[in-house]
Formats: structure tokens, sequence, C-alpha cells
């Protein structure tokens, strides 16, 4: 006799195989804590435009994952869901070529995670860099266990779509080699469900903040978001970081790790121009506010595109809404596939049928 679960894996099998054949997958994403920056385009945004043609992508505004350190600030979040929705589609992203996802409206994302937690050593969490750096700068009172199981729910995120590729920025490369570590191990011991995922690093993997420091944090106020006006791209830039031992114009200065070239070589087309300032700083025959005013022309004529899509969108809220719900639909039945897979693997989705 055939049991219900054995339709089911027999129906699953046929899911894997056609899943396998078919257009790969992309599956990254985003914690709604603030509005998006140049950081997040370089290090993102621009390979997800690039693979958007010839991937099936999900991206994914990770809600559950700001919670962890903002779990008191609701309204924080609720804004900045819209806000990087926003952003998506005023860079680009396509909905009707892409899915963009909300974390908490697909419920499957908060099953895989308990489930996968269980086969999951609590080393693998301990030794993660990038949560022992966010941990090290918490306050105290938000280490909540939540927030040390982030790296487990970016995990489940990806496995959930059963992703191929995973394009994010440097930081976040230790998650994608834990992701295909817990899909090997799940693999093995129940039975082949998910794919190791490949990881794709940005074009500029790390882009410095304006103060100098490797972290870009709207906290900090380091950063350049891509809904800034002229007037803020143009005060943000002139009160940029450069070389701390240039006193004067003449004096030679340091192009390797100065902020100002870094943003030059990311967001000036004209690298004639960048060549000719980078020789010219050295020998001390530039200075800053020069070399700081044309980059301001260049970041603001990146942005214009930008900024009037962004007041598109801003006046057609209910396009933005359309664009989420329609991904979220799309997300939902590729989560309900998986989590099928992921039962009948585990031997869970039908105990009264072995009775």
């Amino acid at each position: 006799m055939i049991y219900a679960h054995d339709l089911i894996v027999l129906a699953m099998n046929g899911t894997k195989e056609l899943d396998m054949a078919g257009t790969k997958r992309i599956l990254t994403g985003i914690r709604p804590t603030g509005a998006l920056h140049l950081g997040h385009y370089v290090g993102a945004l621009e390979t997800w435009l690039e693979y958007q043609d010839s991937y099936e992508s999900f991206f994914l505004i990770a809600d559950y994952q700001a919670l962890g350190d903002n779990f008191d600030d609701i309204d924080k979040i609720t804004d900045s869901v819209r806000q990087v929705t926003i952003d998506w589609l005023s860079v680009g992203l396509d909905p009707e070529k892409s899915n963009f996802v909300i974390q908490s409206y697909v419920p499957e994302h908060a099953e895989l995670t308990t489930l996968l937690s269980f086969v999951t050593p609590l080393g693998m969490l301990e030794r993660n860099p990038t949560l022992k750096g966010e941990l090290d700068q918490l306050a105290v009172e938000k280490r909540t266990v939540g927030f040390f199981n982030y790296p487990m729910s970016q995990v489940a995120d990806i496995l959930l779509p059963r992703a191929d590729l995973v394009p994010v920025g440097e930081d976040q490369a230790p998650h994608i080699e834990m992701t295909r570590e817990v899909a090997r191990k799940f693999n093995r011991i129940f039975e082949p469900v998910f794919k190791e995922p490949e990881t794709k690093i940005g074009r500029v993997p790390r882009l410095k903040g304006i103060d100098g420091s490797n972290k870009m944090s709207k906290s900090k106020g380091n950063v350049i978001e891509l809904r800034f006006t002229e007037d803020q791209v143009s005060k943000a830039v002139m009160s940029m970081y450069t070389d701390p031992n240039r006193l004067k114009a003449t004096d030679p200065g340091t192009v390797e790790g100065n902020p100002v070239f870094q943003y030059h070589d990311a967001f000036n087309p004209d690298k004639e121009k960048v060549n000719d300032f980078k020789h010219r700083y050295r020998e001390g025959k530039v200075g800053d506010v020069e070399v700081k005013k044309d980059l301001v022309v260049a970041i603001n004529q990146f942005l214009d595109p930008i900024r009037e899509k962004r007041s598109h969108y801003e006046n057609n809220p209910n396009e933005v809404e359309a664009a989420l719900m329609k991904g979220i639909s799309k997300a939902r039945e590729i989560a309900k596939e998986t989590m099928e897979m992921v039962r009948s693997a585990m031997k869970i989705n039908s105990y009264t049928s072995k009775w």
C-alpha cells in the first residue's frame, strides 16, 4: 500500500529533478534597518542587476533578522521595509524579472530555521567571525538568543528556495560557507534535498565609510544614502576623510586606502581623469578640494536617475506593495515544495501513516 507520505516523496523527487534541470536561482537579501547606501550598491545591488536576467532571483527583506537588535523599534523596521523596496525599484531591480520577498510573510523561513538548528553544532555559530564582531558592538541587553541565532536564519533563507548562487558583500562570505556546511550535513544525515550554493562577491568588496573606517554604518553617519539630495551628497563628500598626513595641497599624498579615490574608482566613469588626479595627488599638484568637487559631480550624476525613479515610487505606494505581493506569492510556492521535501527526508511529515 502507498501512503500519502509516499506520494509526496514521489512528487518531490520529480520536483527535485525539474529544479536541478531548470533555471538556476539566486537568493540574497538585506536586513531592513534603514535606507540603502552606496556601499550596498557596489557590494550587492550592482551584481543583483547583472544576474536578474539570467537567474530566477529572490531578493529577501530579512525582517526577522532585523528584530534581533531592533525588537524595541518596530516602527523603524516598518519604514525600512518600505525604503528598501523603493531603493530596489529605483536602482532598476524589476519585479517582473525577479521576486521581492518579506521574510516574515513566508512562515516556512522560521520553520526551516528551527529544523536546521537541530543539526547545526553550536560551535559553528560561535566561530562565525561576522557574528562575533557584531556581538562585540551590541549592548548587553540586546544580546538576545534571537540575535545570536540569526546566522542560522540566514542559512535557512538561502536553502529554502534551494539557491545556486548568493551574491553578497565580503563580510557575508562566512555565512555562505556555513550554509554549505549545514546543507552537506543535512543531505548526509537524511536525503539530498539542498544544493551547496556558491558565493559571488561584488565589484567593490568593501566600500569604506566617508570617515575612513572599514565599516559603513548609518548610525555612525559615515554613509552616502541612495536617496541623498545633491546638497547632502556635497556635504558628505566635502567632509570625507583623506590622507591625514597631508597638511597642504603641495604635499605628496597617498592614494591607496584613501576613501576619496576609492569612491572615484567606484562611481566616476571618467577613468582617464581619475588616473590624472591620482598622479597629481601623489606629486602634490592637486588639492583635496578639487578632487572632492569632481567626486560630488560624479556621484550626483550616478544618483540622478535613481532619484527620478524614487520620486515616482514614493508617489505610487500601490506599485511598491504590488511588487512585494507578487514576489511573496512565488516564494511561498517554492517554500511549500521545499518544506514537504524536508519533512519527508526527516520522516516527520506524517507520524500516523506508520501506525
